[in-house]
């Protein structure tokens, strides 16, 4: 029961960490984490103000999508979020936000190009963009996983952008870097274009980040 208040508790830090920094606005967006120990995920409730949010808001749900903890109705993409999990067993958690630049490059269904060196290190390489579905839909979270293979960010076409990470704190750093990335894209339009790495240089720089950098 520790675990998983303490899991509650990351996750409310984390909304409000990406209401303060623009990340989202309102009650959008949605956060998860796999808590392997109990083998289940913890989930924000639908349709709260984060900055208002408490751990025990915080919901918690099994693989099946069935309501083991909390009063509160889980979020809308609570599919979303188990099609990633089941299909993807690296991923640890998911942060889904509506930022204006990713969002942006969304709306356009224009991907970002892998052309900055921190984005191929922590997100694998070009950030995709999935096929059209509603939100809350089964097809959303099929489209999305099929997008986010080899990737840990896709651009959720006419909806936002959604970062994953072994941890809460690499997906939140997905989620900033795919947005500043987004950022420079429209710019670098606007003086030529962008020139992507090549696929050699983008193994290169993932590996690097996945086995070098940083503190060991």
């Amino acid at each position: 029961m520790d675990n998983l208040m303490a899991v509650r508790q990351k996750i409310v830090e984390k909304g409000n960490e990406i209401l303060a920094t623009r990340l989202t606005v309102g009650t959008w967006g949605n956060i998860s984490c796999r808590i392997p120990s109990e083998n289940c995920l913890a989930i924000t409730p639908s349709g709260m103000n984060y900055d208002t949010l408490t751990a025990e808001d915080v919901v918690i749900a099994d693989f099946n999508g069935n309501i083991l903890n909390g009063k509160r109705k889980p979020s809308i993409e609570l599919p979303l979020h188990l099609a990633i999990y089941l299909a993807r067993q690296d991923v640890q958690a998911i942060i889904h936000t509506h930022s204006a630049y990713a969002t942006s490059l969304a709306v356009a269904r224009k991907e970002i190009p892998g052309a900055i060196e921190d984005l191929v290190q922590i997100v694998g390489g070009n950030v995709r963009v999935n096929e059209y579905a509603l939100p809350g839909t089964p097809e959303l979270g099929a489209k999305a996983v099929k997008a986010l293979e080899g990737r840990n960010a896709v651009l959720l076409a006419n909806h936002g952008m959604l970062g994953v990470g072994r941890d809460l704190d690499e997906a939140l750093k997905v989620c900033q870097v795919v947005e500043k990335s987004a950022q420079i894209i429209i710019f670098a339009q606007l003086v030529g274009g962008a020139v992507e790495l090549s696929a050699e240089d983008i193994a290169g720089m993932r590996n690097f980040y996945l086995n070098v950098y940083g503190q060991r």
